[in-house]
């Protein structure tokens, strides 16, 4: 398979989005790891600069973490436990039935879901579990003014909403319209928190793909325009809110469940 297809949204701010990107919950790799009968392997599809691949080598033995984007593992924090590879997900590196898990973690729309899948099945030992989540836009607790959600749609669906890639659809839905041609199982409740302040939520705001499409087609930031009128409901810029994401995960496995003692 060419590289031609690999759309590249993030390796121009590799560095500013693997410092601006929230961390998820430890309780979701607490979970992931229950399901899985072995913990000797994790794959990483689509790691990014690999938030999730640190969390899981906490639970596995080694974690395969792999990108496209060779800005984005530059910019990963090493691990002894995670070797870091350039490589697309339709296109593994791992042998045959090699993984326990695959995780996808915010990339799964990103794919060639036919031949991610492909690649899925024979990766995966049998029984082993894949796990797919995704974040939309998220809500702030703690502002004074509860209107500072609708000032982050507003910038969101209407700014911005010309400059996301058409795979941002995906995302909104929570991957729900996506194939996914596993022996799924129920996920419970995750949500995705930080305490942060207007300066950390802003530079968040910076990261998105559509921010820095939209920087490049007009010359304007869009973030800095919006700045002013986030503040006033956000209040005092060094006063940390609660900054929150539901997480829409979808897990399967290559066959029948096994039980998990």
């Amino acid at each position: 398979m060419s590289d031609v297809g690999f759309k590249d949204h993030f390796s121009g701010h590799a560095a500013a989005y693997a410092a601006a990107r929230p961390a998820y919950p430890d309780a979701l790799f607490d979970w992931l790891a229950a399901q899985c009968p072995r913990r000797e392997l994790a794959w990483d599809a689509g790691c990014g600069n690999g938030q999730a691949s640190t969390a899981l080598a906490a639970h596995f033995r080694r974690v395969h973490a792999g990108d496209p984007s060779a800005a984005q593992i530059a910019a990963a924090a090493p691990h002894p436990r995670v070797t870091y590879v350039v490589e697309r997900g339709e296109r593994c590196g791992l042998p045959d039935a090699s993984a326990d898990l695959v995780a996808v973690a915010q990339a799964l729309h990103w794919f060639d879901l036919a031949a991610f899948h492909a690649e899925v099945r024979r990766v995966l030992r049998p029984g082993g579990v894949i796990a797919a989540w995704t974040y939309g836009l998220n809500r702030i607790e703690g502002a004074d003014d509860p209107g500072i959600d609708a000032l982050l749609r507003t910038l969101h669906d209407q700014t911005l909403g010309p400059y996301w890639p058409p795979e941002r659809r995906h995302v909104a839905a929570g991957y729900r319209d996506l194939p996914f041609p596993f022996a799924e199982f129920s996920v419970p409740d995750f949500t995705l928190r930080c305490d942060w302040t207007l300066p950390q939520f802003l530079a968040y705001l910076a990261s998105w793909s559509a921010a820095q499409r939209h920087l490049a087609a007009t010359g304007r930031d869009a973030i800095a325009a919006a700045a002013p009128a986030l503040q006033a409901a956000w209040g005092d810029p060094q006063q940390t809110r609660a900054v929150i994401w539901p997480l829409a995960i979808r897990a399967g496995r290559t066959e029948a469940a096994i039980t998990v003692s």
